[in-house]
Formats: C-alpha cells, sequence, structure tokens
C-alpha cells in the first residue's frame, strides 16, 4: 500500500513538473459567416485549445500557477471550400506580486488572418517547416505571449521565445498568406523584428521596470511603486522622440491606458502634471484617458 502511494505521488509530482507553459482559451465567433452547418468551427476551436495548451512550446520546467494565462478570440468573417478569412485578438496577463490582481501584458489585434483547414486535421507545429498558416500563426503568438510575459520578469528575458517566433516569420514569408510581409504595415513581421532591434531597446526596459519594479512592490510600497511607473513613461518619450508613433509604443498602452489611470487616481501623489504631460506625448490617442488622471 506504501508503495502504491509512493508511485501514485511520484506520477502527480512528475506531471505538475511538466505542466505546459500556456494556459490560454481560444474562442472562434463565426456569426458572421452564413454557414448552416456550425460544427467545423467547433472541432476547430477544441483542436486549437489542445493545441496551444498541450504542446510543449519550450525545454523549460513550469509549474501550474506559471503557466502564462492567455486569450485569443478568432473572428472568422468569410468562409469557403475550407478556406477561412478572419482576425485575431491576443490578450494576455500576469499576476502582479502579493496581490490579487492579474495586470495586463498585451493586447493586440491582427486583422491578416487567412489559413485553410480542414475538419479533424491534425494540428501539428514543426518548427522547422512552415507548413499550415494557421498552425505558423497560432504558435508564433504563443512564442510572442511567453516573450512578453518573460520580459515582464527579467530584463530582456523573452529573448529566446522572440528568436523562435522571428524564426516562424522567415519560414512563412515563403508563403502566400497575409500578415508575414516585411513590407506590411503592423505586420508580424514588424511586430517581432521591433522587439528585437536596439532601435526599440527602451520598450524591453521599460516593460521589466513597469512590471517587476513597479506593479510588484506597490503592494509593500505604494509611493515608490508609483515613482518607478511614472519613471518609465520617460523611457517611451525617449523612444518616441527617436521613432514617432513607434508600433511598439502602440501596443503598450493598447494594454496599460486603464491601468495607468487607476494606478494614479488615488495614493500618494507624484508630479501628475509632468506625467500627464508625459503620457499625451508618447499616447496621444489616449489622451481622455490621461485627462481624467485626477486626485
Amino acid at each position: 500500500m506504501r508503495n502504491l502511494i509512493v508511485a501514485i505521488f511520484f506520477l502527480g509530482s512528475t506531471l505538475f513538473l511538466k505542466a505546459q507553459e500556456l494556459n490560454c482559451k481560444i474562442t472562434i465567433n463565426s456569426d458572421q459567416v452564413s454557414q448552416t452547418n456550425q460544427q467545423v468551427f467547433k472541432t476547430l476551436e477544441r483542436s486549437l485549445n489542445d493545441f496551444v495548451n498541450k504542446n510543449k512550446w519550450t525545454n523549460k520546467v513550469y509549474k501550474e500557477n506559471e503557466r502564462v494565462n492567455a486569450q485569443i478570440f478568432i473572428t472568422i468573417t468569410d468562409y469557403e471550400s475550407n478556406r477561412f478569412k478572419g482576425n485575431l485578438q491576443i490578450q494576455s496577463s500576469r499576476p502582479v506580486f502579493n496581490t490579487s490582481y492579474d495586470t495586463p501584458v498585451f493586447n493586440y489585434k491582427d486583422n491578416q488572418f487567412n489559413f485553410e483547414y480542414i475538419e479533424f486535421q491534425p494540428l501539428i507545429f514543426n518548427e522547422n517547416v512552415y507548413e499550415s498558416n494557421l498552425v505558423s500563426v497560432i504558435a508564433y503568438y504563443a512564442y510572442v505571449i511567453l516573450g512578453l510575459d518573460a520580459d515582464t520578469f527579467a530584463l530582456e528575458g523573452g529573448n529566446e521565445f522572440f528568436r523562435k517566433a522571428q524564426s516562424i516569420v522567415t519560414q512563412a514569408q515563403g508563403g502566400n498568406s497575409s500578415g508575414w510581409s516585411q513590407s506590411s504595415d503592423r505586420s508580424r513581421f514588424e511586430l517581432i523584428d521591433n522587439l528585437l532591434s536596439n532601435t526599440y531597446k527602451e520598450y524591453r526596459v521599460a516593460m521589466y521596470n513597469y512590471h517587476r519594479k513597479g506593479l510588484d512592490i506597490l503592494g509593500d510600497n505604494n509611493s515608490t511603486g508609483k515613482q518607478i511607473i511614472a519613471g518609465t513613461m520617460n523611457l517611451f518619450d525617449t523612444m518616441q522622440k527617436r521613432r514617432p508613433n513607434a508600433f511598439l509604443i502602440q501596443t503598450f498602452f493598447d494594454a496599460k491606458s486603464e491601468e495607468i489611470l487607476n494606478v494614479f487616481s488615488g495614493g500618494p501623489k507624484v508630479d501628475i502634471i509632468k506625467l500627464k504631460e508625459t503620457l499625451t506625448r508618447v499616447a496621444p490617442l489616449y489622451s481622455s484617458t490621461w485627462n481624467d488622471i485626477k486626485y
């Protein structure tokens, strides 16, 4: 009996240690498609959830509570003869230390999503070969999500994941699917190229400072945490001066605008006037949000 208990404990521990990296929910919306048989969309949704959450994306060991939380919303706008067209909304988050709060890390919409899929077709990712645009797009965003999450815990901690995503882009550019081209605006190429470019190095520093040095200490030292987060905005100011309207600046504030408003709308004071001036320069699309920062 004792040996059986030990065996069960060992098996459970092994499964625990081998937990996959992502805890991602994928939802497919096919309301825009006049298709009487909706089963193909349900099958695809189940297959994608299994693909993302059961695949081992790295050689790293993740505990169950370390899995990265994410959501991918796929809207199908056109479907004919196993050919799909639509868009993706990708969101990810991570817990803030010593709180029950999850902070948004990535909130991004990809409007260039087309693929072929036959119901019950197995989804298999081969990192050395481009075989399926559906698999490549989802795998690409899996690595982007993992890389951004790692960047919030360690300075440039996401390099390994970003290089994997970059490799997918290189292979996919030989296909005919949209969203991978170097010449396309706001493409998958541009996103990963910017993340790995020294030109936008402040973004990676900001991701680390904002989360690890700022948010993670708010619970213990609210004043210092807020000062660090406010100072992080100066990194975006530096990047904005070098590259006005930089793609990465937009992606950061698309995820963080409401959170920044909440952080600075109470508690220990910082130089709000200077902060709002900086925020308005680097993210003018959210000027109305910054105007709502008041004590």
